[in-house]
């Protein structure tokens, strides 16, 4: 790819923090103590007991990884893509990531960014977590491309649209409370506004909790049981299939694509159940695959009916996306419903979310394979596709993309 001219000299436009300054915000509490006794000190042991908890909701920023990552989808969340402005270079882009390493600090522990417009806006427990990621043209500037790492050619069945594609900076922001989004993607784009403008925005949501508070995976628009097969966080297999070696400045980072799937609904519903059940190889009821009985068990890719026919059809979304048929390739892949209203009209969909440490040894094969034969390719449409390099994570002294900025 050639580099586009890139001027040398950085943007001169005061941003909003250069005009209020970097003063940070300080949040100071006090617990009361009331009149001793039984019933004083249960209250007190229930009021540090909450305390702990919500604590246990603001998630840290810092780590060897972006924390949300291996995390489960958020409730509710919003995805920025930005397109750099003309003189944005790599010194530019370092002083962005200064920027908005510092509100991801703030604001991941409710409390408002510096200079905050809305600081009553910004609260803890929330779990709010942001992930930044890099675009190709980043690395024009830059150099030193994770491999792999490459824009996907556009397959088949897509009917990409360009207001739901591409980007040079990708903003992720999750949260359990919707404002809690909101505010920190507002704050986040005001930072960027002097260095990149927003090119598109996805909003999305995922319930991933069951009747009991515990963790489950969430559901699709279609239904589904989505996410299943997924490797578990914390283990070898994840770490092999998420985090990226090389280059050294991209150590404990890894590659997202974003696809944008419309889902037909209407002529889904048409569909009986065992219909649909076989469109995907897993029942709906509980996940598992038609040749089990529980979500987790394993898919039995040899199993054949009464009739001689494959349980789990060839064509079956779960057989072909299974690591087994993909020469052991893996990624882990995560969710998030949309629905998109248009005057009258509905569109709903997912936003694919594909984690990866190598684009085009991982997620390419395994996308040309789904677009040959995918018998959901009958219910499903990509309007949007964009790839982005996430940086490993920062220290309490560092900052976001250091080893490749600073």
């Amino acid at each position: 790819m050639t580099a586009p001219h890139i001027p040398a000299e950085p943007p001169t436009t005061p941003s909003r923090r250069r005009l209020l300054g970097y003063a940070g915000v300080a949040v100071a509490g006090a617990v009361a103590g009331g009149a001793g006794g039984v019933a004083a000190a249960r209250r007190a042991d229930d009021a540090s007991h909450q305390a702990a908890e919500m604590v246990a909701r603001d998630i840290s920023p810092y780590g060897e990884h972006q924390p949300a990552i291996a995390a489960l989808s958020p409730k509710h969340a919003e995805l920025v893509a930005l397109n750099l402005l003309p003189g944005t270079n790599k010194a530019a882009l370092g002083r962005l990531m200064r920027l908005w390493t510092a509100d991801i600090v703030a604001l991941t522990a409710g409390r408002p960014a510096p200079g905050d417009t809305a600081p009553e806006l910004a609260v803890p427990n929330a779990a709010l977590t942001v992930t930044v990621g890099l675009g190709a043209r980043v690395f024009a500037l830059t150099g030193s491309k994770p491999a792999g790492f490459d824009d996907l050619p556009v397959m088949r069945h897509d009917r990409l649209q360009a207001a739901w594609s591409g980007g040079d900076l990708l903003l992720l922001v999750g949260a359990d409370d919707a404002v809690s989004v909101v505010h920190a993607v507002r704050r986040l784009v005001a930072d960027a506004a002097p260095f990149a403008r927003p090119a598109w925005r996805q909003t999305g949501f995922w319930n991933g909790t069951g009747p009991d508070g515990q963790p489950v995976t969430g559901r699709n628009l279609f239904g589904q049981v989505d996410g299943t097969g997924n490797p578990a966080p914390g283990t070898p297999d994840f770490d092999a299939t998420v985090w990226a070696d090389t280059p050294d400045w991209f150590r404990g980072g890894t590659t997202l694509v974003v696809r944008r799937i419309k889902l037909n609904l209407d002529t889904w519903d048409e569909l009986t159940r065992s219909e649909q059940e076989r469109a995907v190889g897993r029942k709906l009821s509980t996940g598992a695959p038609l040749t089990g009985s529980a979500e987790h068990d394993e898919l039995d890719i040899e199993a054949r009916d009464a009739d001689g026919r494959l349980v789990i059809a060839e064509n079956a979304h779960a057989r072909l996306s299974h690591h087994s048929e993909n020469d052991g390739r893996r990624i882990f892949r995560k969710g998030l419903n949309y629905v998109q209203d248009t005057g009258p009209t509905r569109e709903n969909g997912l936003i694919f979310l594909s984690y990866q440490a190598d684009v085009a040894g991982q997620f390419l094969p395994l996308l040309a394979r789904l677009d040959a034969s995918d018998a959901l390719n009958e219910w499903t449409t990509t309007i949007g596709s964009a790839v982005f390099a996430l940086p490993p994570g920062f220290t309490e002294s560092g900052w976001l993309a250091q080893a490749l900025l600073g």
